[in-house]
């Protein structure tokens, strides 16, 4: 009995990691059922929700030495379904059904390009830079979308106005999230260490700023966050080939 105990813990699987995952994919389905019902702000708000949950659960295994495959494996799973899925059919139901094919077709580029990232980032992983991302990150174009949905709802702008940019949008976050972009991880932060007493007084600033106008606010930061990503590889490349001619 007491050599099979530990055969038996090994199969198990870690709980306090996969509860924040699971929570982050109930926020994901409940950002579709949202919509369906047509509460998209209800939903656009879900899809945040999950994002902050998604961050907090690989946090927590490595602060809990928690790490495991099957976490990993179900993170992407979940990822797949709330900053794949979940933006989509939102922005599909909110905007694009209008469009016909059109619209379906810009909406599966962006889950389409969601679950291409997730499988190149986790056949990269061992390999790649730490400190960048190569394409941009499943849950800040999930975050373009939802924002973009959030702030139009939030300013009563009329749909059909701006139903062609949201089409854009849609396609773009998926073509950013296959590029080769190079996006600043900000994985080598240390959060653990001592700073300076600024730093609260700029967290307090933040907030503050936030809170002012969250869905403006969210969506201009994801969307900046979007753009640097060009900025930052072909300053890259300019670098280098200033650097070659030397």
């Amino acid at each position: 009995m007491e050599q099979n105990s530990p055969a038996k813990r090994r199969r198990g699987i870690y709980l306090l990691p996969n509860l924040f995952t699971t929570a982050a994919l109930f926020a994901g389905f409940y950002a579709i059922t949202s919509a369906m019902n047509g509460q998209f702000e209800v939903a656009a708000i879900a899809i945040f929700v999950a994002m902050v949950l998604d961050g907090l659960d690989g946090r927590v295994a490595r602060l809990t030495n928690t790490q495991s495959a099957f976490g990993a494996e179900y993170d992407s799973m979940a990822d797949m379904i709330s900053f794949g899925a979940a933006p989509a059919l939102v922005m599909y139901a909110w905007a694009l059904s209008s469009l016909g094919k059109a619209g379906w077709v810009a909406v599966f580029v962006h889950m389409a390009g969601a679950a291409l990232r997730l499988a190149r980032f986790n056949t990269q992983i061992a390999t790649q830079d730490k400190r960048y991302f190569q394409g941009l990150p499943s849950p800040s174009a999930a975050a373009i979308l939802a924002g973009f949905i959030w702030v139009c709802v939030t300013h009563d702008i009329a749909m059909e106005s701006v139903r062609y940019l949201a089409l854009g949008l849609s396609i773009a976050s998926g073509l950013l999230m296959v590029s080769n972009f190079r996006y600043y991880s900000f994985k080598d932060v240390e959060l653990q260490g001592r700073v300076s007493f600024i730093w609260a007084i700029l967290i307090m600033l933040v907030f503050a700023f936030l809170f002012t106008n969250p869905p403006l606010v969210l969506f201009t930061m994801f969307a900046g966050y979007a753009i640097s990503g060009p900025v930052l590889t072909l300053m890259r490349r300019r670098k280098m080939r200033t650097e070659r001619r030397v």
